[in-house]
């Protein structure tokens, strides 16, 4: 069975690169947004059982994003991600909450992508 993927990013040759990696895998990509307005939207339509979700949106803090996506009714999966490889450090966990997965966006294609994204 496959697993179905959302990616929130405002790059689109990020996005580009991140659905070929992911479904060359064996993922599919169900949807894309570029902001988060756009991510909870694409979320509620297609209930992806993971997301990747860039730290640095146009309209909103992707880490509160993440955060917020990951409490959905289904609970998916979430993995944040950013240019900067030392963005994973300073994020921090809401109280009660497991800190998120993070993977910079330079180590895409090492191959543990596909393995945060459906780990549970």
């Amino acid at each position: 069975m496959r697993r179905s993927i959302l990616i929130v990013d405002d790059d689109p040759i990020f996005v580009s690169l991140a659905t070929r990696i992911l479904t060359q895998a064996g993922l599919d990509v169900v949807a894309t947004a570029d902001d988060a307005a756009g991510a909870v939207g694409a979320a509620r339509a297609t209930k992806p059982a993971a997301m990747l979700v860039d730290v640095g949106l146009p309209d909103r803090a992707g880490v509160d994003l993440a955060y917020e996506l990951a409490a959905l009714p289904w609970r998916p999966r979430v993995v944040l991600t950013s240019t900067d490889s030392d963005a994973g450090y300073a994020i921090e966990a809401p109280d009660g909450h497991p800190k998120l997965p993070f993977i910079p966006k330079d180590e895409l294609a090492n191959g543990r992508l596909p393995g945060l994204l459906m780990s549970w």
